[in-house]
């Protein structure tokens, strides 16, 4: 049986924040030696005429990062909206199984919280908690095309933070990163408790796949404000977050904590990974890249 292709998404449409996010494609596909998909959403009626014309362009678009980059860059058109039509791509949905792809991992570039997004939350993480697969959301383009040095982990009483702990052994095996794991303190016993469960969880699988970390106390407060500030203390190349479980329109309008963190005014990369419906076998966090 042939391997899947295995793929960073990028969602294009053809504006530089869009060409930022394939930079830093670019930068861990180098790293990791996986091809690029530029993702187009066009609307589900569009003309044949129109719908061509686009194919043809993305086409182009890729062709000319394909040579400037020195690696396969692909183009795929996706009809919908971007708020199903991105994971529907990266969940392979509907898609028949020698067909299918392994996208492995999704970068979007975003221009952060702005107008009527202040009000009912951000774009982008409507986008992001569709997917199966982990997103890392970019503002500027990379600094540089080293490895990420500090990537800032912070760590709560959810037990959907267990989850993060694999993204976190990928990006310490291909990038040799430093696990910056923030704690808050708490009056609470019980989520304190909860708080130290996933806080060793975190530390025993990286300490048995030689990963690098710390652990920073913080003062109780605004814990994703604290991490956005902590994390340009230390000029941290990336932010490692797990989004909310069954995120609801209440969450966008009050918003939900990762919200801000995605759209951060540092303007700092954010890694998010979805919460799965059950969680998976311990196992899995012994390996790394799409074990």
């Amino acid at each position: 049986m042939a391997e899947k292709q295995k793929l960073i998404v990028v969602p294009w449409d053809f504006t530089h924040v869009a060409e930022h996010a394939l930079a830093h494609a670019v930068k861990i596909s180098r790293m990791v030696k996986t091809d690029i998909c530029l993702l187009h959403i066009v609307d589900p009626g569009i003309k044949p005429q129109a719908l061509g014309e686009k194919k043809a362009l993305l086409k182009s678009v890729a062709d000319e990062n394909s040579k400037k980059f020195n690696m396969t860059v692909i183009a795929e058109i996706q009809k919908g909206t971007i708020f199903t039509a991105i994971a529907d791509y990266v969940n392979q949905k509907d898609v028949p199984e020698n067909e299918k792809k392994e996208v492995s991992l999704v970068v979007m570039g975003t221009h952060g919280m702005k107008g009527m997004q202040k009000l009912t939350g951000s774009w982008a993480l409507k986008v992001i908690v569709k997917s199966q697969v982990p997103f890392i959301v970019v503002q500027d383009p990379p600094v540089d095309q080293e490895r990420y040095h500090n990537i800032v982990m912070p760590v709560d009483f959810r037990k959907e933070n267990k989850e993060k702990t694999k993204m976190a052994i990928f990006m310490g095996k291909y990038f040799d990163s430093k696990m910056h794991m923030l704690v808050t303190t708490s009056t609470d016993p019980n989520l304190l408790k909860k708080t130290k469960i996933n806080l060793n969880f975190a530390i025993k699988y990286l300490i048995q796949n030689n990963i690098e970390y710390q652990i920073h106390e913080i003062p109780k407060g605004n814990f994703a404000q604290q991490t956005i500030d902590f994390a340009q203390k230390i000029n941290a190349d990336l932010i490692l977050i797990v989004t909310t479980k069954n995120i609801t329109f209440a969450d966008y309008m009050v918003g939900a904590s990762e919200q801000y963190i995605i759209a951060n005014s540092s303007k700092i990369p954010v890694c998010c990974v979805n919460p799965k419906a059950s969680f998976a076998n311990t196992a899995q966090f012994m390996g790394g890249w799409g074990s």
